[in-house]
């Protein structure tokens, strides 16, 4: 292993270390919703009207967790389910109004917590943050086709 693929390697492990700590420490035992149901409902805001099977690759989960999530966001109001137009025996599901509501107050929520971890430091470690929000936005959506750095 080269020189470049240890520092890559152990920036990966440093950069997923530090994301789960600041996931665990921005979810609150009183949030009304789990982080996956959120996401789930996140993900049908942005994207849908989903069918159940697209959202499930969306979100990376198994049929019956997507099922069960559904389940519970249809519950809450939430979610409404409508017949699919090419194929009447499937079903889509949509974001009602208060699922919107639901997820503009998680995302605010989740901010505040961050604001607050972020409070204290000094300017050039928010600056360096900002730096990399752009990699990391790229990175979170999947996107590799990056221009390689030379060095």
């Amino acid at each position: 292993m080269s020189a470049r693929e240890t520092d890559r390697t152990a920036i990966a492990a440093r950069l997923a270390a530090a994301v789960g700590r600041i996931n665990r420490r921005a979810r609150t035992d009183s949030a009304s919703l789990g982080y996956g149901i959120v996401s789930a409902l996140a993900t049908i805001e942005r994207e849908g009207p989903l069918r159940p099977g697209d959202l499930s690759r969306l979100e990376v989960v198994t049929k019956p967790t997507m099922t069960r999530i559904l389940t519970e966001l249809e519950q809450r109001g939430f979610i409404e389910r409508e017949a699919d137009p090419r194929d009447g025996r499937a079903f889509m599901v949509s974001a009602t109004e208060a699922g919107v509501a639901a997820v503009e107050a998680a995302r605010s929520q989740r901010t505040g917590i961050v604001a607050e971890l972020i409070h204290g430091l000094p300017e050039d470690d928010v600056a360096a943050i900002a730096g990399a929000l752009d990699a990391l936005e790229r990175i979170a959506q999947g996107d590799r086709a990056q221009e390689p750095h030379t060095s």
